[in-house]
């Protein structure tokens, strides 16, 4: 049997050897359990194995999965790139990096969602009256506005 390994390197990621494959693999950014789950039955690896009993061959094939996914369209998380009109979907530096060309770019053409970043703001739709003070300043109770009259 293998040397039981604690951390194992998958995707320039380490994960918890001690884990379920299944679960360690939610460590890399932009792999779900759906995702995950979908590597492992393509990889042929069984989703209940301990992350540090797999093998060398396992790793490379998991890997490989992950970064080359056989999956159904809408699972991938990049679906009709801007740029080059592809399916794909993206894990660890590669999609922190996308994601921050994408809102560095809504800020250049000033549409609504890269003025809503540019501010601070939310960008999703919601309310801003009670929530997000960091953004607006501390809320101080009993201002009102001038000239209205109280009972």
């Amino acid at each position: 049997m293998a040397e039981f390994k604690h951390l194992v390197r998958i995707a320039n990621t380490d994960v918890k050897g001690e884990k379920a494959i299944l679960f360690a693999l939610k460590k890399i950014k932009g792999v779900s359990i759906m995702y995950a789950n979908m590597a492992c039955m393509n990889a042929g690896v069984d989703p209940a194995k301990k992350a540090g009993n797999l093998t060398e061959k396992e790793i490379k094939i998991l890997e490989n999965e992950l970064l080359n996914p056989n999956a159904p369209e809408w699972m991938l998380n990049r679906r009709k790139d801007p740029e080059t009109g592809q399916n794909t979907h993206l894990i660890g530096s590669k999609l922190l990096f996308t994601v921050d060309n994408d809102i560095k770019n809504m800020k250049k053409i000033k549409s609504y969602v890269g003025i809503r970043h540019s501010r601070k703001l939310p960008v999703r739709g919601q309310r801003t009256k009670s929530n997000f003070r960091r953004n607006k300043g501390k809320a101080v109770p009993g201002l009102k506005k001038k000239g209205v009259m109280r009972k």
